[in-house]
């Protein structure tokens, strides 16, 4: 076991809109480090002045984390406290951050979460859908077999699915969870939440397709949608699937493993409705 280094690293929720929501233990936490690692130094600077915080920031994120990362550790490891944030809300979730962390910890530095504000959380919470059980899927790849994948397990699961998305493509993504047999399924999209046009709106996947192809949103976007009936698909459903995952990219073989991995479908049956999905 590595023995733990006398430094610490505390990663700290930022607010995701209004910045009342910043929390008295994140301010005194930001104040007292050797220095803040920043997403976007020129995003955090207005929050940080607001609070009166001075210390020292340097910008980390996905196009210089690994060049970094070994130096933060050296440092972590001789003594120092580093405090990680994002542009907004809480680090790892969508954001930069993961690789120091798991460096950190790795090397014996001891990570301390400083809670916060979540826009996952925000949006779960404001749903009236319930929230014991759910899958966070961050941003969906953008095309190919890899966002034809995650569309289909949204719509085998559940439980409730949470997404980030950016708003042009919210009519767009609901529309082919709709195509891929979610259309009758409670949905709720929630955007800008605790800032100004804040909004959670509520209907079917279905309903909300057609609502914002004419009506785009704008500002941050999380879409929740319910999960499915216990009972287990039929072979209608099954071929819809099949075919959404066909349109995707997916390779019979590929289609029918997924078929029968997130559906329990029999491999027989997946296969042969993914051949007729050519």
């Amino acid at each position: 076991m590595t023995p733990e280094a006398p430094g610490r690293l505390y990663v700290v929720s930022t607010p995701i809109g209004n910045m009342g929501d910043f929390t008295f233990r994140a301010v005194e936490v930001l104040r007292a480090v050797a220095l803040i690692l920043a997403e976007d130094t020129r995003h955090s600077r207005p929050l940080l002045e607001r609070y009166a915080i001075s210390t020292p920031v340097a910008a980390y994120h996905e196009h210089n984390e690994a060049r970094m990362t070994p130096g933060l550790v050296e440092r972590l490891q001789r003594g120092e406290t580093l405090a990680l944030i994002s542009d907004a809300g809480t680090p790892l979730l969508s954001d930069p951050g993961a690789r120091l962390v798991a460096a950190a910890a790795e090397a014996g530095v001891r990570v301390v979460p400083v809670p916060g504000a979540s826009a996952l959380l925000a949006a779960l919470v404001a749903t009236g859908l319930g929230a014991e059980r759910f899958t966070f899927y961050g941003f969906l790849p953008r095309k190919g077999g890899e966002r034809g994948e995650a569309l289909a397990e949204i719509v085998a699961l559940r439980h409730l699915a949470v997404v980030y998305e950016a708003p042009p493509r919210v009519a767009a993504t609901l529309a082919e969870l709709a195509a891929a047999g979610a259309a009758e399924r409670k949905a709720v999209v929630a955007r800008e939440l605790t800032k100004r046009f804040e909004e959670v709106r509520r209907g079917t996947v279905g309903e909300l397709a057609a609502y914002y192809q004419q009506s785009p949103p704008r500002g941050e976007v999380v879409l929740v949608v319910a999960g499915g009936s216990a009972a287990p698909p039929s072979e209608d459903e099954l071929r819809v699937r099949a075919s959404a995952l066909r349109a995707a990219g997916l390779s019979v073989r590929d289609v029918a493993a997924a078929l029968a991995r997130e559906t329990g479908a029999p491999r027989n049956l997946a296969y042969r409705l993914a051949q007729e999905a050519e």
